[in-house]
């Protein structure tokens, strides 16, 4: 009796161990699935619970089976399930962690444009730009060639009288300062013959355009051009112009011809820069009266609000032209005050002094012919060194300024601006 009763305590506490033995070791549905396929776990038929009828029952009603973890020990149970779960989330951490990497850099090379050519040092969108302008320019250079012709035929008159008149300037204006420069030597009938010939292409000229009186641009009186449009008068000043230069290139080769006795040198190169300062002053003048005329008149098939904006236009370019026109008159009265006190460059040298130098003129390896001392004590010939000041404005040797300006017009240049405004 004794025997039975405690079989059945020591059945009973085992009973109560293994309920909670399972009670503990019961897996989540997530580890069921890994305990399964790992094969690590053993399942207890409830037929080998016979002896224990309650436990049994009590496990039955949260499944039919218990499943036993086959571990080394009992105190590594909860190791191996906690080392199982990190060895799956470390598992599953860098695949996630690859596959976001991937999805942004994915993302980040769509958003991104494609770099630039860097090794070419130009965008590859600039260089197709480039390439379309010049197929265009390819298949439109027939249609402008074509545009070009028109345009040739349709003012040819009036290119050819401009192609004219500049190549006649650079024929006089060179010629002249040909002759300038060869002082005593120069050609009286090579003067007489320039004076000629600008005076012929004048005449010939307003000949040719006679009903449009263009000669009235020089007295600042409008021409009888009709109708009065941009590039009509756009012609008119640039013909007005290229006249008032060879009015005052006349006027040098007249100077030119003067006796030596009468005009020295030196005061021939002061007569040259007057007349020159003389002629850019008319050039810059000559035009006002037409473009105001333009400026004003031109909108009045506007009514009144036209007119208004063409006196208002006027009225700007009178004001951007006295500006221009003051800067010119100051110019002008410098060029009349040396005109009228000379150049003070230097003093007449003795003989003493030019002995010293070597009587030789450093410019003109010749003997001193007038010779002057500048203020360096260099002893130059008086030709030889007002030639060299046209240009200069330092000593040829030592290069010390000697002038506060450079008078290049004494060489008998004019100036090729075309004052179209």
């Amino acid at each position: 009796m004794k025997l039975r009763v405690q079989n059945d305590r020591s059945d009973s506490r085992k009973a109560l161990k293994l309920r909670e033995s399972a009670a503990v070791m019961q897996p989540d549905v997530s580890e069921r699935g890994d305990h399964a396929g790992n094969g690590s776990s053993a399942t207890l038929q409830p037929d080998l619970l016979t002896r224990a009828p309650v436990t049994a029952a009590a496990a039955g009603s949260e499944s039919s089976e218990v499943r036993i973890a086959m571990t080394g020990g009992p105190g590594e149970s909860s190791g191996g399930a906690s080392s199982r779960r990190s060895r799956i989330n470390s598992h599953s951490h860098p695949h996630s962690h690859s596959h976001s990497h991937g999805h942004n850099r994915a993302s980040e090379s769509e958003l991104d444009p494609p770099d630039s050519d860097l090794d070419s040092g130009e965008p590859s969108s600039s260089l197709s730009e480039l390439r379309c302008l010049f197929r265009w320019l390819q298949k439109s250079l027939p249609f402008l060639v074509i545009l070009c012709a028109k345009l040739v035929i349709q003012h040819v008159l009036g290119l050819a009288v401009g192609v004219g008149l500049f190549t006649t300037f650079l024929y006089v204006n060179k010629n002249i300062q040909t002759q300038v420069f060869l002082q005593g030597r120069h050609s009286k009938l090579q003067c007489i013959w320039l004076l000629v010939f600008m005076v012929s292409s004048t005449l010939l000229l307003y000949y040719t355009f006679l009903t449009e009186t263009l000669y009235h641009c020089l007295v600042f009186l409008n021409p009888t051009i009709e109708p009065l449009g941009f590039w009509e008068i756009l012609w008119a000043v640039g013909i007005t112009n290229f006249i008032v230069k060879f009015l005052y290139m006349g006027m040098k080769c007249l100077i030119l011809l003067l006796p030596s006795s009468l005009v020295a040198y030196r005061t021939q190169g002061r007569w040259l820069m007057l007349t020159e300062e003389l002629g850019q002053v008319h050039q810059a003048t000559a035009p006002v009266p037409l473009w105001f005329r333009y400026l004003v008149t031109y909108q009045e098939t506007d009514g009144a609000p036209g007119l208004t904006l063409g006196v208002l236009l006027a009225l700007i370019y009178l004001i951007l032209k006295l500006l221009g026109l003051y800067g010119q008159w100051t110019s002008l009265l410098k060029t009349v005050r040396v005109f009228l006190m000379g150049e003070h460059t230097g003093a007449a040298a003795t003989r003493g002094q030019c002995s010293e130098a070597g009587d030789a003129c450093p410019i003109c390896q010749g003997e001193y012919r007038e010779p002057r001392a500048l203020l360096c004590q260099h002893i130059f010939c008086d030709e030889c060194i007002a030639l060299w000041f046209n240009r200069e404005k330092s000593c040829p040797l030592c290069r010390t300024v000697i002038t506060e300006k450079v008078y290049k017009w004494r060489d008998g240049a004019t100036s090729p601006h075309l004052q179209i405004y």
